[in-house]
């Protein structure tokens, strides 16, 4: 495709073969009508089976389809980025693969982009899914909207389209542990919601309650020092705690009700004490490895081939990518 494109939509994928053609034939009919064109841009994240393969022969069939294939997987919110990096429209959509996200909203997000909105992000007003993922989700949205530092959008995932001044703001961010749709938020400017529905998964597996779980904890070390303050205030619980326990074996001892030893008296302040000291290092610590991370300046990804309307880049081409922040991917 020659020039660049009026909208770029960034999809990562991690084992969809089961999906794919389905996708891929909703994106085009939604975006057939796109004035100034638009890409598709896949971000093959490691994947075991055909998805990368599927991908590339819809490169040499359609020639908005790009193919970046990392070189292992490095999870979701990396994947994503890696798009940002290859995507070349004046806006760009993300967008996840498994078809709850509707490609069909996408036009209407991006007329409200060009009426003025830099963000336009995708709000959840129902989710076809399980009841205990609705739950926890309602939940982390309620923990995140009362403890993060940054205004947060509620229910509202990694479906949104962005203008190009905050994709490449988002580009120049160096966190290694990324969480893309609250630093798309941190950034600012004119954010306006569209509402709709989510729908379950096409076919193929979610992320796993772990990986959730892992998720929800970068999101709040990412943008909120609760932990930290919540560190001291369990210390503070739990020194009182023992220090109550204390008291009240001194006044049982001196009743005669119990027989207060040198060994209980020990084991109930290593129990408190101690807890105090887990607890606070377990917090602390979390903090410091992503400190450590930082400072390792390991590239965010590795790109092992890039694919663009069936054409292969050239292997110097192909190159580390975010070694700096705000490294350029992309002319």
């Amino acid at each position: 495709m020659s020039g660049t494109p009026s909208l770029s939509v960034v999809i990562p994928v991690f084992n969809e073969e089961d999906v794919l053609p389905e996708l891929q034939r909703r994106l085009e009919a939604a975006l057939g009508g796109v004035d100034g064109g638009y890409e598709i841009v896949y971000v093959d994240d490691g994947s075991h089976d055909s998805s990368a393969a599927m991908i590339e022969e819809l490169s040499r069939e359609h020639e908005q389809v790009v193919l970046v294939r990392l070189s292992r997987n490095f999870g979701m919110e990396i994947a994503m980025s890696a798009g940002l990096d290859h995507a070349r429209g004046a806006f760009v959509a993300l967008c996840h693969a498994d078809l709850q996200d509707p490609p069909e909203l996408i036009p209407d997000m991006l007329a409200c982009a060009r009426d003025g909105a830099d963000v336009v992000y995708a709000r959840r007003i129902g989710r076809d899914e399980s009841l205990m993922k609705r739950i926890l989700s309602t939940a982390f949205y309620a923990f995140m909207r009362r403890l993060a530092r940054t205004p947060y959008q509620g229910q509202a995932g990694d479906f949104r389209l962005m203008s190009r001044r905050v994709v490449d703001t988002v580009r120049t961010m160096p966190e290694r542990r990324r969480f893309l749709r609250g630093m798309v938020a941190w950034v600012g400017y004119e954010q306006v919601p569209i509402e709709y529905r989510r729908a379950g998964r096409h076919a193929g597996r979610g992320a796993s309650y772990p990986a959730l779980l892992r998720l929800a904890f970068e999101a709040l070390t990412s943008f909120s020092d609760v932990p930290l303050q919540l560190a001291s205030y369990l210390g503070s619980v739990f020194a009182l705690a023992g220090a109550t326990t204390a008291v009240a074996l001194l006044a049982l001892a001196l009743l005669g009700s119990v027989s207060a030893s040198t060994g209980l008296w020990i084991l109930v302040s290593v129990l408190f004490l101690g807890g105090v000291q887990l607890i606070s290092a377990g917090v602390i610590g979390r903090y410091l490895a992503r400190v450590h991370e930082q400072v390792l300046a390991r590239p965010l990804y590795l790109v092992s081939e890039v694919v663009r309307g069936g054409v292969r880049e050239p292997a110097e081409e192909i190159r580390v990518q975010r070694l700096r922040s705000g490294t350029p991917a992309v002319p």
